[in-house]
């Protein structure tokens, strides 16, 4: 693997690292404010970045690379409302689906195949990444600050449970 690309897989390895501990602060808030359907529905989402970082890490030692971690920002927000933290995980995954296409681009453009066929999970699930907040955000605008309609959404979450994807080409779930 050519140097600028394993550093460009380190990289994304830190922004998934920074995605599972924004995800955890936002099951904070959630907490702390009596969503425990929201709170797990983060919390779920931190477990879900943290096994996509670890699948990316599992990779480049498969590759015989080795990852360089950078310190994380500190991940808090200063949210007000649920729609206001949603709209929060739209926005951030759209940043996680510009870089994965980035990584993607450069493992093409390196004439990496092998690491160009392994980002297409990567590229696939930011789909559903963002098909899935996009649905929870037309419930949440539906309910335009109903608290009993709120209520509904914040049990529908807390049936969310975690499942460790499995990546093709690591070997290994996480």
């Amino acid at each position: 693997m050519k140097q600028d690309l394993s550093r460009a897989f380190s990289e994304q390895i830190n922004k998934e690292y920074f995605s599972a501990f924004l995800y955890l602060a936002m099951s904070n808030y959630f907490a702390g404010n009596g969503l425990k359907g929201s709170a797990n529905w983060t919390y779920v989402q931190y477990q879900e970045e943290l096994a996509h970082a670890q699948n990316l890490v599992h990779y480049l030692h498969a590759r015989s690379e080795s990852v360089s971690f950078a310190e994380l920002a500190d991940p808090s927000g200063a949210w007000s409302s649920p729609l206001e933290v949603f709209e929060a995980v739209l926005e951030h995954e759209k940043l996680v689906t510009e870089s994965i296409g980035n990584l993607a681009t450069l493992a093409m453009q390196s004439g990496d195949h092998a690491a160009y066929i392994f980002l297409q999970w990567y590229v696939t699930e930011q789909v559903e990444e963002e098909g899935n907040v996009n649905d929870l955000l037309d419930k949440l605008k539906l309910a335009n600050g109903n608290p009993n309609a709120l209520l509904m959404i914040d049990s529908e979450l807390a049936t969310r449970t975690f499942a460790a994807p499995v990546v093709p080409g690591v070997g290994t779930s996480a």
